[in-house]
């Protein structure tokens, strides 16, 4: 058989794919949440928030999303209503209506929900600025609402995962003072270190001054071009520079991840056996695997 490029790729999805067949995850010893958090746009930050959740419940757990997100790509990706009729996150964080009256359920998927983000959310920067314990919102939320599962006998959360936007305003604050957890997307590219030392600089005052249980427990390489010498030299840097958080789990560019929302889907439930999906899903079972913090 020849050995080409598609060829090994194609023999890497059928090991994968036989790999994760009907794989049941573990489950946490308690509700992990998670902020996957870059201050950079593009590097597939909502990608990896929504097919990470999907993932994660196709495994067996009980998953939600919040979208913290104005653009709301999120809550669009898992086929959640997110006009500014809807009860979304801007209720949650500015009103203090409960979780529970905001949470939809993800239609792919038994185990999934999602907290979705209107259009509305893009005004709470300025709102939160003048109410007490501003950074503290979502954090309360999450708790409330976990509580509230419990007293309507609901199974326990085993994942939240917190999609922000692409900079360090209050709702990027609240998503991270809100979890114990970091996740952080880095795309194969030239400038993706640069963009994590700033990161990293802002989440470090975030943890000396608002969550001191804050850590960056992941890295995730996405957009992976494994025919470029650019990306390997990337990647290599990353797990030179963090051989603990790296994922040994890179995500590919993939034309089925970017048009699976344009279908309102996740590329897991849009093409199960693509190359992105296995990925994603890859990169879940090794995020299960690993301690938390």
């Amino acid at each position: 058989m020849e050995d080409t490029p598609l060829m090994r790729q194609l023999t890497r999805d059928h090991a994968r794919r036989q790999e994760l067949e009907g794989l049941v995850f573990s489950i946490p010893e308690q509700t992990r949440i998670i902020t996957v958090a870059n201050q950079k746009g593009g590097v597939g930050k909502t990608s990896t928030t929504v097919n990470l959740a999907a993932a994660l419940a196709l495994g067996g757990l009980q998953v939600l999303v919040v979208d913290a997100d104005p653009q709301g790509n999120a809550s669009t990706a898992l086929s959640i209503e997110h006009h500014s009729e809807v009860a979304s996150m801007y209720d949650v964080l500015v009103d203090s209506v409960p979780l529970i009256e905001v949470v939809q359920d993800v239609p792919d998927f038994e185990t999934l929900q999602c907290a979705p983000a209107t259009i509305e959310l893009s005004g709470a920067e300025i709102e939160l600025v003048s109410m007490v314990a501003r950074e503290n919102r979502l954090r309360n939320a999450l708790r409330e609402y976990q509580e509230a599962r419990e007293e309507a006998g609901q199974p326990r959360l085993d994942y939240i995962l917190v999609d922000c936007p692409p900079s360090l305003g209050l709702l990027t604050v609240n998503a991270l003072v809100g979890a114990r957890e970091v996740l952080i997307p880095i795309q194969a590219e030239y400038y993706a270190l640069e963009g994590l030392s700033m990161l990293l600089r802002n989440i470090d005052l975030l943890r000396q001054h608002l969550n001191p249980d804050l850590v960056v427990s992941s890295i995730l390489l996405t957009m992976y071009d494994a025919r470029t010498r650019l990306a390997a030299q990337v990647a290599q840097d990353v797990r030179d520079h963090f051989p603990d958080q790296t994922l040994e789990t890179t995500i590919p560019r993939s034309v089925r991840i970017s048009e699976a929302p344009s279908y309102g889907q996740t590329v897991v439930a849009y093409d199960p056996h693509s190359t992105g999906a296995l990925a994603y899903r890859a990169a879940a079972k090794e995020l299960t695997t690993r301690p938390a913090p």
